[in-house]
């Protein structure tokens, strides 16, 4: 049987085993691709660190006003990461309890509290300053002022997950304790009874002179919508 002539000139294929002049050679193409996934797979910031300096932070309220970590140097601040859409968030909303940890904070212990909202434009929690201050209204809220992490640099900045996210910080600007703001992570109000009060027992030991007794907990409570 003769061969078919079906116009195909073998030799006008590549050589599989011949470098293109016009590609990156095999080892640069390797070690290209070897960087690029470390720099992909490397976090965007170190979490902070319980003893070590809280991250510094700029960022805006709801009135127009910057705040500055440092701008409180000397008193115990309180940060709280929230989304008024979160079922967790809610929980301690609608029982008083979160507003009721605020009032404790400032008249007991002239702490500041920062409410910080990092949900991006679009996105669940997201809301502007008229909003926040509806909302703050609305719950008989009483942090010191709401700010507004559109970026959510800060967020990252303290790797902050869910809503409610929680963190305290020292007078001396030393990051104290993280994690969630009780030890029952439902969204259930009947739990709040009987579960441990993180925050509010992180307080009583700085009041006290006395270290965190846990410094870190379990964070629970909806993604932060970055």
């Amino acid at each position: 049987m003769n061969a078919i002539d079906i116009g195909i000139s073998y030799s006008a294929l590549p050589d599989p085993f011949e470098e293109d002049p016009t590609m990156p050679n095999r080892p640069t193409l390797l070690l290209t691709t070897l960087l690029l996934s470390i720099a992909l797979s490397a976090p965007l910031a170190a979490a902070p660190v319980i003893g070590e300096p809280a991250p510094e932070f700029e960022l805006t309220d709801t009135a127009g006003t910057t705040h500055r970590l440092s701008d409180f140097r000397g008193r115990t601040v309180i940060l709280e990461w929230t989304n008024h859409e979160c079922p967790f968030v809610q929980k301690h909303y609608d029982s008083d309890n979160m507003q009721d940890q605020q009032r404790t904070a400032a008249g007991e212990h002239d702490a500041v509290w920062l409410t910080i909202i990092s949900s991006k434009p679009g996105a669940q929690g997201h809301v502007g300053p008229e909003q926040a201050d509806a909302l703050t209204a609305s719950r008989s809220a009483a942090p010191t002022a709401v700010l507004i992490d559109e970026s959510g640099d800060v967020g990252r900045a303290y790797a902050a997950q869910v809503t409610p996210h929680m963190y305290i910080i020292d007078g001396e600007g030393t990051l104290v304790y993280m994690g969630g703001i009780d030890s029952n992570p439902s969204a259930d109000p009947a739990d709040i009874p009987t579960s441990t009060q993180y925050v509010l027992a992180a307080l009583d030991d700085l009041a006290a002179g006395r270290a965190v007794a846990e410094p870190v907990t379990r964070p629970y409570g909806c993604t932060i919508k970055y």
